[in-house]
Protein backbone atom coordinates (compact mmCIF):
# COMPACT_ATOMS: atom_id res chain seq x y z
CA UNK A 1 0.00 0.00 0.00
CA UNK A 2 1.20 3.68 -0.45
CA UNK A 3 2.42 5.57 2.25
CA UNK A 4 0.71 8.47 3.38
CA UNK A 5 2.08 12.04 3.74
CA UNK A 6 0.70 14.48 6.08
CA UNK A 7 0.11 18.31 4.83
CA UNK A 8 -1.30 21.06 6.60
CA UNK A 9 -3.44 23.43 4.81
CA UNK A 10 -5.43 26.59 5.41
CA UNK A 11 -9.71 27.06 4.11
CA UNK A 12 -9.79 29.83 1.16
CA UNK A 13 -12.42 31.71 1.35
CA UNK A 14 -11.98 33.78 -2.04
CA UNK A 15 -11.77 31.66 -5.58
CA UNK A 16 -10.92 33.28 -8.67
CA UNK A 17 -7.75 34.28 -10.39
CA UNK A 18 -7.34 37.70 -8.09
CA UNK A 19 -7.98 36.15 -4.94
CA UNK A 20 -5.59 32.96 -6.10
CA UNK A 21 -2.97 35.90 -6.71
CA UNK A 22 -3.48 37.61 -2.82
CA UNK A 23 -3.00 33.30 -2.03
CA UNK A 24 0.49 33.13 -4.24
CA UNK A 25 1.71 36.67 -2.74
CA UNK A 26 1.49 35.55 0.54
CA UNK A 27 3.96 32.66 0.10
CA UNK A 28 0.97 30.30 -0.47
CA UNK A 29 -0.47 27.75 -3.01
CA UNK A 30 -4.31 27.62 -3.84
CA UNK A 31 -5.73 24.35 -4.11
CA UNK A 32 -9.11 22.34 -4.56
CA UNK A 33 -9.89 18.96 -3.23
CA UNK A 34 -13.21 17.20 -4.80
CA UNK A 35 -15.09 14.67 -5.42
CA UNK A 36 -16.12 11.79 -3.02
CA UNK A 37 -19.76 13.22 -3.41
CA UNK A 38 -18.61 16.18 -1.50
CA UNK A 39 -18.58 19.92 -2.37
CA UNK A 40 -15.26 21.06 -3.39
CA UNK A 41 -13.38 22.99 -1.04
CA UNK A 42 -10.73 25.79 -1.87
CA UNK A 43 -7.56 25.36 -0.03
CA UNK A 44 -4.52 26.98 0.54
CA UNK A 45 -0.98 25.35 1.03
CA UNK A 46 2.24 26.22 1.98
CA UNK A 47 4.80 27.25 -0.81
CA UNK A 48 7.99 25.22 -0.35
CA UNK A 49 6.44 22.40 1.20
CA UNK A 50 4.59 21.47 -2.01
CA UNK A 51 7.22 22.81 -4.68
CA UNK A 52 9.50 20.14 -2.77
CA UNK A 53 7.57 17.53 -2.80
CA UNK A 54 6.47 18.12 -6.30
CA UNK A 55 9.60 18.17 -7.78
CA UNK A 56 10.70 15.00 -5.43
CA UNK A 57 9.04 13.36 -7.84
CA UNK A 58 5.85 10.46 -8.13
CA UNK A 59 3.69 13.88 -6.64
CA UNK A 60 0.72 12.19 -8.80
CA UNK A 61 0.88 8.74 -7.12
CA UNK A 62 1.60 9.84 -3.43
CA UNK A 63 -2.05 10.35 -0.90
CA UNK A 64 -1.56 13.18 1.03
CA UNK A 65 -3.06 13.34 4.58
CA UNK A 66 -4.68 17.00 4.25
CA UNK A 67 -5.21 18.47 7.90
CA UNK A 68 -6.98 22.05 6.72
CA UNK A 69 -7.74 23.43 9.83
CA UNK A 70 -8.18 20.07 12.26
CA UNK A 71 -10.12 18.61 9.67
CA UNK A 72 -8.00 15.36 8.31
CA UNK A 73 -8.84 14.29 4.44
CA UNK A 74 -7.46 11.47 2.22
CA UNK A 75 -6.52 12.93 -1.00
CA UNK A 76 -4.49 11.76 -4.09
CA UNK A 77 -3.12 14.99 -6.52
CA UNK A 78 -4.86 14.54 -9.58
CA UNK A 79 -3.14 17.60 -11.39
CA UNK A 80 -0.99 21.26 -10.86
CA UNK A 81 0.12 23.78 -12.75
CA UNK A 82 3.24 25.42 -13.44
CA UNK A 83 4.68 28.87 -14.47
CA UNK A 84 5.49 28.12 -17.85
CA UNK A 85 8.31 30.73 -17.43
CA UNK A 86 9.30 29.92 -13.92
CA UNK A 87 8.33 26.50 -13.37
CA UNK A 88 6.89 27.26 -9.81
CA UNK A 89 3.48 25.35 -9.07
CA UNK A 90 0.39 27.79 -9.73
CA UNK A 91 -2.60 25.55 -8.45
CA UNK A 92 -3.05 21.97 -7.17
CA UNK A 93 -6.18 19.91 -7.85
CA UNK A 94 -6.81 16.86 -5.27
CA UNK A 95 -9.57 14.33 -5.46
CA UNK A 96 -11.00 13.03 -1.62
CA UNK A 97 -10.00 9.17 -1.54
CA UNK A 98 -13.53 7.51 0.93
CA UNK A 99 -13.26 4.08 1.58
CA UNK A 100 -15.09 1.88 -0.59
CA UNK A 101 -14.53 3.65 -3.76
CA UNK A 102 -11.98 2.98 -6.68
CA UNK A 103 -9.84 5.82 -8.62
CA UNK A 104 -7.32 5.54 -11.58
CA UNK A 105 -3.89 5.75 -10.67
CA UNK A 106 -0.99 5.06 -12.49
CA UNK A 107 1.60 2.99 -10.53
CA UNK A 108 5.54 2.84 -11.30
CA UNK A 109 6.83 -0.51 -12.08
CA UNK A 110 9.51 -2.01 -9.62
CA UNK A 111 12.15 -4.47 -11.35
CA UNK A 112 14.03 -7.39 -8.90
CA UNK A 113 16.55 -9.95 -9.59
CA UNK A 114 18.22 -8.40 -12.05
CA UNK A 115 21.87 -10.34 -11.19
CA UNK A 116 20.05 -13.79 -11.70
CA UNK A 117 18.58 -12.79 -15.32
CA UNK A 118 20.02 -15.54 -17.78
CA UNK A 119 19.29 -12.82 -20.33
CA UNK A 120 21.17 -10.10 -18.74
CA UNK A 121 24.15 -12.73 -17.80
CA UNK A 122 24.30 -13.38 -21.49
CA UNK A 123 24.86 -9.72 -22.26
CA UNK A 124 21.38 -9.02 -22.90
CA UNK A 125 19.79 -5.50 -22.89
CA UNK A 126 16.41 -5.11 -20.97
CA UNK A 127 14.43 -2.81 -23.23
CA UNK A 128 11.42 -1.36 -20.50
CA UNK A 129 8.20 -1.12 -22.44
CA UNK A 130 5.99 0.33 -19.69
CA UNK A 131 7.33 2.22 -16.40
CA UNK A 132 4.23 3.02 -15.03
CA UNK A 133 0.80 0.73 -15.09
CA UNK A 134 -2.51 3.04 -15.20
CA UNK A 135 -4.69 1.07 -13.53
CA UNK A 136 -8.08 1.27 -11.35
CA UNK A 137 -7.00 0.44 -7.17
CA UNK A 138 -9.29 1.08 -4.19
CA UNK A 139 -8.95 4.25 -2.43
CA UNK A 140 -7.69 2.73 0.42
CA UNK A 141 -5.41 0.13 -1.03
CA UNK A 142 -3.44 2.07 -3.53
CA UNK A 143 0.13 0.53 -4.30
CA UNK A 144 3.05 2.03 -3.85
CA UNK A 145 4.07 -0.11 -6.93
CA UNK A 146 4.44 -3.24 -8.98
CA UNK A 147 6.95 -5.43 -8.97
CA UNK A 148 8.25 -7.58 -12.20
CA UNK A 149 10.30 -9.93 -11.42
CA UNK A 150 13.22 -10.63 -13.92
CA UNK A 151 14.92 -14.10 -12.51
CA UNK A 152 13.89 -16.53 -15.56
CA UNK A 153 13.75 -13.52 -18.16
CA UNK A 154 16.20 -14.67 -21.16
CA UNK A 155 17.30 -13.17 -24.76
CA UNK A 156 14.15 -12.62 -26.78
CA UNK A 157 11.88 -13.25 -24.00
CA UNK A 158 8.99 -10.71 -22.94
CA UNK A 159 6.78 -10.52 -19.88
CA UNK A 160 3.31 -9.12 -19.90
CA UNK A 161 0.44 -7.90 -18.25
CA UNK A 162 -0.99 -11.42 -17.84
CA UNK A 163 2.39 -12.89 -15.86
CA UNK A 164 2.42 -10.04 -13.37
CA UNK A 165 0.59 -10.51 -9.97
CA UNK A 166 -1.02 -7.29 -9.18
CA UNK A 167 -2.61 -6.43 -5.91
CA UNK A 168 -5.71 -7.71 -4.63
CA UNK A 169 -8.61 -4.90 -6.23
CA UNK A 170 -6.12 -3.55 -8.80
CA UNK A 171 -6.79 -3.91 -12.33
CA UNK A 172 -5.41 -2.34 -15.42
CA UNK A 173 -7.47 0.14 -17.49
CA UNK A 174 -6.19 -1.42 -20.60
CA UNK A 175 -8.33 -4.65 -21.34
CA UNK A 176 -8.30 -5.31 -24.66
CA UNK A 177 -4.92 -6.36 -24.82
CA UNK A 178 -2.20 -8.06 -22.79
CA UNK A 179 0.53 -5.71 -23.28
CA UNK A 180 4.04 -5.96 -22.51
CA UNK A 181 6.11 -4.52 -19.65
CA UNK A 182 9.55 -5.23 -20.55
CA UNK A 183 11.32 -7.34 -23.20
CA UNK A 184 15.39 -8.59 -23.21
CA UNK A 185 16.81 -8.01 -26.35
CA UNK A 186 20.31 -9.37 -27.90
CA UNK A 187 23.58 -7.83 -26.93
CA UNK A 188 24.26 -5.44 -29.80
CA UNK A 189 27.69 -5.40 -31.26
CA UNK A 190 30.25 -2.94 -30.96
CA UNK A 191 30.96 -1.31 -34.15
CA UNK A 192 34.49 -1.19 -34.74
CA UNK A 193 37.23 2.10 -34.33
CA UNK A 194 38.79 3.49 -37.15
CA UNK A 195 42.30 2.29 -35.18
CA UNK A 196 41.14 -0.78 -34.83
CA UNK A 197 40.26 -1.29 -38.62
CA UNK A 198 43.17 -0.33 -39.74
CA UNK A 199 45.49 -2.57 -37.57
CA UNK A 200 42.96 -5.46 -38.97
CA UNK A 201 43.98 -4.29 -42.31
CA UNK A 202 47.74 -4.38 -42.07
CA UNK A 203 47.90 -7.50 -40.09
CA UNK A 204 45.83 -8.77 -43.25
CA UNK A 205 48.37 -7.31 -45.49
CA UNK A 206 51.28 -8.67 -43.70
CA UNK A 207 50.08 -12.29 -43.74
CA UNK A 208 49.14 -12.20 -47.73
CA UNK A 209 52.72 -13.29 -49.65
CA UNK A 210 54.12 -10.88 -51.77
CA UNK A 211 53.67 -10.89 -55.72
CA UNK A 212 56.42 -12.56 -57.59
CA UNK A 213 58.08 -9.44 -59.57
CA UNK A 214 57.39 -9.36 -63.54
CA UNK A 215 60.67 -10.86 -65.64
CA UNK A 216 61.96 -8.95 -67.66
CA UNK A 217 61.38 -10.00 -71.61
CA UNK A 218 64.07 -11.61 -72.77
CA UNK A 219 66.76 -9.91 -75.69
CA UNK A 220 66.27 -10.96 -79.23
CA UNK A 221 68.43 -13.42 -80.52
CA UNK A 222 71.24 -11.93 -83.34
CA UNK A 223 70.55 -13.77 -86.77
Amino acid sequence: MAETKSIAATVRSGIGKGAARSVRREGRIPAVIYGGGDPAEPIALDYRELNKLIYAGHFLTTIFEVDVEGKKQRVIPRDYQLDPIKDQPLHIDFLRLKAGTTVRVEVPVHFINQEVSPGLKKGGTLNVVRHVIEMRAPAEAIPEAITVDLGKLDIAESLHISAIELPQGCKPTITDRNFTIVTLVPPIAAAETPAAAAATATATAAATPAAAPAKAPAAAKKK
